[in-house]
């Protein structure tokens, strides 16, 4: 069953990295009394991933803290050293925290995830964008196969 406007969001647990390193953070620690501009992408160092998605959610960063969100995060299907070095190299630096859901826990729980076998990737996370508040989701825009638009970071500021 895929998640919807005000589904509390499952228990989850994923891996991002801090200043020793790699460690885990769960659902709790991101959403518990904050306002989160969650974002999925299919892949880190895809084209769209990082020409387009993590860029405008980069460049608009100071745009969603004055809108009252307390964090970004991007998610993706990948592992936490994979997402450390995407986010090196998109200097996401403290705008963005990057989540590696390593085994697709989180992104099967809530029923977006994606076949992506025939381009020799997987199982992996549809693309959306979703406004969290306190673990309960607030707003969800699912892309349709190949697109991007309603995952876009000035499209969730409009819904703000």
């Amino acid at each position: 069953m895929t998640i919807k406007v005000g589904d509390k969001l499952p228990d989850a647990t994923f891996m991002t990295n801090g200043p020793e390193g790699p460690r885990p953070i769960t659902t709790d620690e991101l959403f518990k009394g904050k306002t989160v501009a969650l974002f999925a992408v299919p892949g880190a160092f895809t084209p769209t991933c990082s020409a387009k998605h993590v860029p405008g959610f980069k460049q608009h960063a100071g745009e969603f803290r004055a809108k009252g969100v307390d964090s970004i995060a991007c998610v993706s299907v990948n592992d936490v050293f994979v997402m450390k070095a995407w986010g090196a190299d998109q200097d996401v630096g403290d705008d963005i925290i990057m989540l590696a859901d390593g085994n697709g826990d989180f992104t099967s729980a809530i029923g977006l995830e994606m076949d992506g076998s025939k381009f020799g990737m997987g199982k992996r996370s549809q693309r959306y964008s979703m406004v969290v508040k306190d673990g309960v989701v607030e707003s969800l825009n699912v892309e349709q196969g190949g697109e991007f638009k309603v995952s876009a970071a000035d499209y969730m500021l409009a819904q703000l």
